[in-house]
């Protein structure tokens, strides 16, 4: 097995190196003047098991081409097999036509992954789980649930008066999963959108006075649907909120949104680089998945079960 990282997210790699006690690949990923991606590998691959670690967060589309030539790259030194290690899948919401003319962008990026020479992908909470099938080659699909449950269980000693609370319709089956492993209630906050990045929240379904109220989601970029979700709970009578989500994009203003928020907390997890910024919000943390990807390499370089890791 090797493992090879690119320049997204280094900490998470090392993290997942560390783990495995399987040191990082000794490659260059440079630029060239005029910003093209050059990449070399300075060690034999011949016939090697490579896993390929990058998140395609901001800026996505650099992140992205080098993810690409990192494959092209391992394919022309004949590694037996090539599996993209794609903690956070970016385009990942451009997953149907919106409208006339307009592209499905994660269709696309699923097909020029498999043409530069993945033979399999693992990846983390994908914005929709129909994704899984844009990719011609296998794919295996990690839940960040199992961490996420722990480290709620550390934090609420009274599981008895939290209620887990989509911050969306479109959620509730994320959220529902959540609730279900905690065996606490369910409640929803539906909203109505106005234009692109604008959300209004109209009604919360679900007892929500008095509880300990925690968001639960996929993605988090601007933080504004999040931050009025937790007004709106606020508003109705919750005790507190918090939120936990996969992914936190985090783009803008988003950090100053959320540390000026009513949030007690945002929980997100390390599959895009925790900036200095985000450190030093005062309710902003970050769990590791590292734990969890890295097990999931060791089951499919060892051609054991991956799903097991959620029994």
């Amino acid at each position: 097995m090797k493992l090879l990282a690119c320049n997204s997210n280094i900490p998470l790699a090392q993290a997942m190196a560390d783990y495995l006690k399987v040191p990082l690949t000794n490659a260059s990923i440079k630029r060239f003047a005029d910003q093209e991606v050059f990449v070399e590998i300075h060690e034999n691959v011949r016939g090697e098991d490579v896993f390929v670690i990058q998140s395609t967060g901001f800026p996505a589309n650099d992140h992205i081409m080098e993810l690409l030539v990192c494959l092209d790259a391992l394919k022309r030194s004949s590694a037996r097999r090539v599996t993209a290690v794609i903690p956070y899948f970016g385009y990942a919401r451009q997953d149907r036509k919106v409208g006339p003319r307009t592209p499905i962008s994660a269709k696309l990026v699923a097909n020029i992954i498999a043409a530069s020479g993945a033979n399999r992908v693992l990846t983390i909470d994908l914005h929709a789980g129909q994704i899984q099938g844009f990719f011609d080659i296998p794919l295996d699909h990690l839940y960040a649930l199992p961490v996420i449950v722990k480290d709620i269980k550390d934090h609420y000693k009274n599981l008895e008066n939290v209620t887990i609370v989509s911050p969306d319709v479109g959620g509730v089956v994320r959220a529902r999963a959540l609730a279900n492993r905690l065996q606490v209630s369910l409640a929803i906050v539906d909203k109505r959108r106005k234009k692109a990045g604008v959300s209004e929240v109209m009604n919360i379904i679900g007892e929500v006075k008095g509880r300990d109220c925690i968001l639960f989601d996929d993605i988090v970029d601007s933080a504004g649907t999040l931050c009025n979700a937790a007004q709106a709970l606020k508003d109705a009578g919750a005790n507190s909120v918090a939120a936990y989500i996969t992914h936190g994009v985090l783009s803008g203003k988003a950090i100053e949104r959320v540390t000026n928020s009513v949030l007690t907390s945002l929980v997100v997890t390390d599959t895009l680089m925790t900036t200095e910024e985000m450190k030093q919000a005062k309710n902003i943390r970050v769990v590791s998945v590292a734990p969890l990807l890295a097990e999931a390499v060791k089951r499919i370089s060892d051609e054991t079960s991956v799903s097991s890791l959620f029994d």
